[in-house]
C-alpha cells in the first residue's frame, strides 16, 4: 500500500464501529467485527493430529507422476473432500512423462570406476526400502551414450563458464560435472549444452545440503553420502507443461508435436549423482586449482581439468505419455458464482514426498475441511472457491498447466486469485506474489499469530525484512491497515518453481505463493518421509496449523469481501522501483556505446496514469466504504459491485501481451517471468529488463513500447473500476 492510500486507510478508521476492530480491505466498517469473528472460529478448526494423519496416508507410497500411486492419491484426496460435502471432480490430462531404462556412468581413465547411482535403504526408516521407487534420474534430458574428458564447472552458471573459457578451459566436446546450488537444476545442462558439452552431470555437494551443514539422515535432517537429488530439466522458462503440447491441453485426440520439435527438452544426457559417486571422478581431475569459491566440503583439491578423467555417461528412458490426475473441489459462490478464488498444491512426489509436496497439500485438506466444517455451519462464500491437488508438478508443473490451458476461457471471464502453497515446514513465512495483493497478505499476517513467537506473521515479517533500527516497532494490534513498504513487508517476485507460473504468467490472475520453511537437506530423494519430517521438521504441525490458518482466513477474505482487495498503488509503486533499476543499468557517460539509447520515458508516462487512477480508486473506495457502511450489508447493490469486481480482475490481465515476450511467447505477462538465465528466480518487467542486460537496444526500445502500453491498458482498466464503485451507491 502506497501514501496514496491514506484516504482510505483514514476512511476506515474514521468509520469502524470499534477502535479495536481491525479493518479489513473490501469490507464496510460494520462486516469488520462479524467477518473477524469468523476467521477466531475458523482459526480454531484446524488440528495438528489431522495434518499428521493426511500426511501419512498420502507419503505412505512412492507416488510418481504417471504411476499407480499418483492415481490411488487422487482417489484417496478425492474421497476424503467429498465425504466433507465438496463437489469433486478429477479431471484427466496426459503429458510425456519420460522414466529411465538406462542409468550407466563408469570412469575408464585414469583409472576404472562405476557409479553406484542407488539410494541405499536406512534400516531406521523403513519407507526408504519400499518397491515402486523411481531411480535417481533428472527428467527430460536427453536419451545418449557418450565417452569423453570431465570438466569442472562449479555451479554451472553463466559466469562459471565464463570463467572457464577465460582461463582456456574448453567444454566443447566434454562432459561438465557441476554441483547443485545457486540456481536451478535445468539451467545447468543447458548452459553446459549451449557451451558445446556432451553430456551433463549434476551432484550434490555437502556443502550445500550434506554433512558440512549437519548430521546426515538417519541421525541429522541432511543428505547422506549417497542421497541425490532428482528432479526435473525442463527448459521452463520457454513454457512448462506437456513438452508436446504448448499452448494448448493435452488430452486424448489432441495434437501433439513431434519430441524433436519440443523446444524444452534438451539434447545431451544428464544424470544427477551423489557426492559419493562425484568423489573418484572429481579426485582425477587435473588442470588449475579452482577459485575459492568454486569448492565444496568434499576431501579434495577441487580441480577444474579437463581430464585426464574420462567418462563414459549412458542415458535412455521409455518416452510414454501418461495419465495426469487433478483433483478439483468445489464451494459455489452464493452470490458471484461465476468469480474464482483457487487455491492449490501438487500431490505428485518423485518419491514419498512428506515434505514435498505432501506437507502443503495435507494443509490444502486441512483447509478444506475448515471450510466445509463452516458451511455445517451456515457459512456459505459471497464467490466461488476451488481448491486443487495438481498431478505432475515436479516434471514441470504439468497438471496445472494443462488444467490452465484447457479453461483460459473460463479463467479469463472468471478467475480473480490463484493462491499456492508447495512444501511446508520449521521456519520463517516464505511470501511471493502480485504486488496489488501485497497490502491485502500484509492484513492478513496481521492476524494470524507467528508459531515461533507471541507476535503476529506481520510484525515477523517486518523485523526480518526492515533495517535494524526499525526492527520492532509496529504494534501488536493495529488499529488501521498496514502500511508494508514503509513498515518493513514485502513481497517477493514470483518467477518459476511451483504451479502458479501458468496462472500468473499466461492467464494473468493475480497470485500468492505461501509456505513456512526454505528447504530441507533431503530434497527429491528416498529419504523425504514421514519418519524424517516427523523427527527433523514440523513433527508437531504447530506451523503447519498456523500455515492452514493463513490460507483460511486469505480464502475467506477474498470470497466474502464485497469488493475484491486489491491495491493497484502497490502495483505502481513496486513497477517505479522496477523500472528505476533498470535505468541505473543501462549505459552511462564515456562507457555508452553510440546505439545504447533506451526511451523510457512511455513507461514514466504510463506509471503517472497509473498512480493516478491508483488514487483516484482508493478515494473512490474510501467513499464507497462511508456510503456502504450506513446500510445493511444485504442491501449492496451486488450487481454493481460485480462489475467493479470484473474491472479488478481484468486489470491484472491488462499486463498480458497476445504475443507474450522474445522468444518465448508462453510468457505473456509483461510484469513478471522466470528469467531465461536465472531459472526459478524472477525477472520483474521481463521484456525491457532481459533486453537491457543482452545490450539489445532495439529490442529494449520495442519491449519498452509494449511495456507501456500494457500498463496504459491496466491504467485504464482502474479507471474504470473507480468510475463503477463511484456508481454503486
Amino acid at each position: 500500500m502506497t501514501l496514496r492510500s491514506v484516504p482510505f486507510i483514514l476512511a476506515l478508521a474514521a468509520y469502524a464501529q470499534a477502535p479495536a476492530v481491525a479493518p479489513i480491505r473490501g469490507f464496510t466498517p460494520d462486516q469488520w467485527k462479524a467477518q473477524h469473528d469468523r476467521e477466531e472460529q475458523a482459526k480454531a478448526i484446524p488440528q495438528a493430529e489431522r495434518l499428521r494423519i493426511y500426511m501419512d496416508r498420502i507419503a505412505a507410497k512412492p507416488h510418481h507422476a504417471g504411476s499407480p500411486g499418483s492415481k490411488a492419491v487422487a482417489d484417496y484426496l478425492s474421497t476424503q473432500l467429498t465425504e466433507w460435502g465438496l463437489d469433486t471432480r478429477i479431471e484427466t490430462f496426459q503429458a510425456l512423462i519420460p522414466y529411465p531404462t538406462t542409468r550407466t556412468l563408469e570412469m575408464t581413465a585414469p583409472v576404472r570406476f562405476r557409479a553406484k547411482l542407488a539410494e541405499p535403504p536406512i534400516p531406521e526408516d523403513p519407507t526408504t526400502a519400499q518397491d515402486n521407487q523411481l531411480p535417481t534420474f533428472n527428467a527430460y534430458g536427453a536419451s545418449g551414450d557418450v565417452t569423453a574428458p570431465l570438466v569442472y564447472a562449479n555451479y554451472g552458471q553463466p559466469e562459471d563458464f565464463e570463467y572457464l573459457k577465460k582461463q582456456g578451459i574448453d567444454v566443447k566436446g566434454k562432459i561438465a560435472i557441476v554441483r547443485y546450488g545457486r540456481s536451478w537444476r535445468g539451467l545447468k545442462p543447458k548452459l553446459a549444452q549451449d557451451n558445446g558439452a556432451v553430456g551433463c552431470l549434476i551432484y550434490s555437494d555437502p556443502r550445500e545440503d550434506g554433512f558440512f551443514q549437519n548430521d546426515v539422515y538417519p541421525r541429522g535432517p541432511m543428505r547422506p553420502a549417497d542421497g541425490v537429488q532428482r528432479g526435473s530439466v525442463m527448459d521452463m522458462a520457454i513454457y512448462p507443461g506437456d513438452p508436446l503440447s504448448p499452448g494448448w491441453a493435452s488430452e486424448p485426440g489432441s495434437k501433439r508435436l513431434n519430441r524433436e520439435d519440443a523446444r524444452t527438452l534438451l539434447k545431451i544426457p544428464v544424470l544427477p549423482i551423489s557426492w559419493a559417486d562425484a568423489l573418484p571422478l572429481l579426485q582425477q581431475l587435473n588442470g588449475p586449482v579452482v577459485p575459492e569459491s568454486w569448492r565444496g566440503a568434499l576431501p579434495l583439491t577441487y580441480h577444474a581439468g579437463p581430464g585426464p578423467a574420462t567418462v563414459h555417461l549412458q542415458v535412455d528412458f521409455d518416452w510414454s505419455t501418461r495419465p495426469l490426475y487433478d483433483v478439483i473441489a468445489t464451494i459455489p459462490g452464493s452470490v458471484e458464482k461465476d468469480q474464482w478464488i483457487i487455491y492449490g498444491n501438487h500431490h505428485d512426489a518423485w518419491v514419498n514426498g512428506a515434505s514435498d509436496p505432501v506437507s502443503g497439500a495435507s494443509v490444502l485438506l486441512e483447509t478444506a475441511r475448515t471450510l466445509s466444517t463452516l458451511r455445517k455451519q451456515g457459512w456459505q462464500p459471497r464467490r466461488t472457491i476451488m481448491l486443487a491437488l495438481w498431478d505432475g508438478e515436479e516434471y514441470g508443473l504439468l497438471g496445472s498447466t494443462e488444467w490452465v490451458e484447457k479453461h483460459m476461457d473460463q479463467l479469463d471471464r472468471s478467475g480473480a486469485v490463484y493462491i499456492n502453497s508447495d512444501s511446508t515446514g520449521r521456519g520463517p513465512l516464505v511470501s511471493g506474489g502480485s504486488a496489488s495483493l501485497e497490502p491485502f497478505l500484509s492484513e492478513v499476517l496481521r492476524d494470524v499469530t507467528d508459531p515461533s513467537t507471541s507476535k503476529s506473521l506481520l510484525e515477523a515479517a517486518r523485523e526480518r525484512q526492515a533495517p535494524a533500527s526499525t526492527s520492532g516497532a509496529t504494534s501488536s494490534a493495529p488499529t488501521v491497515a498496514p502500511e508494508p513498504r514503509d513498515r518493513g513487508f514485502h513481497l517477493e517476485s514470483l518467477g518459476s518453481g511451483s504451479d502458479y507460473v501458468a496462472f500468473l504468467d499466461h492467464a494473468g490472475i493475480a497470485s500468492l505463493n505461501l509456505g513456512f520453511g526454505a528447504g530441507d537437506g533431503v530434497y527429491h530423494s528416498i529419504y523425504d518421509t514421514p519418519a524424517w519430517y516427523q523427527q527433523f521438521s514440523d513433527g508437531d504441525r504447530t506451523f503447519a496449523k498456523a500455515l492452514t490458518q493463513v490460507m483460511t482466513t486469505a480464502m475467506l477474505r477474498l470470497a466474502d469481501a464485497p469488493v475484491l482487495p486489491f491495491d493497484f498503488g502497490s502495483l505502481s509503486a513496486s513497477v517505479t522501483r522496477w523500472v528505476e533499476e533498470i535505468r541505473k543499468d543501462l549505459p552511462h557517460g564515456n562507457a555508452k556505446p553510440s546505439n545504447a539509447n533506451v526511451d523510457l520515458r512511455p513507461i514514466a508516462a504510463q506509471l503517472t496514469r497509473l498512480s493516478a487512477a491508483a488514487k483516484a480508486y482508493d478515494e473512490e473506495l474510501s467513499a464507497w466504504t462511508k456510503r456502504a457502511g450506513t446500510s445493511a450489508p444485504e442491501r449492496l447493490e451486488s450487481e454493481k459491485l460485480a462489475k467493479v469486481d470484473e474491472s479488478i480482475r481484468k486489470t491484472e490481465r491488462a499486463l498480458l501481451t497476445p504475443d507474450g515476450l522474445p522468444r518465448r511467447d508462453w510468457y505473456r505477462s509483461q510484469i513478471y517471468a522466470p528469467g531465461i538465465l536465472t531459472g526459478y528466480s524472477a525477472k520483474t518487467l521481463p521484456g525491457v529488463r532481459e533486453a537491457v542486460e543482452a545490450q539489445h537496444w532495439d529490442e529494449a526500445n520495442q519491449q519498452t513500447r509494449k511495456l507501456a502500453e500494457a500498463l496504459r491498458a491496466a491504467a485504464s482498466q482502474v479507471e474504470e473500476a473507480a468510475h463503477l464503485l463511484k456508481q454503486a451507491q
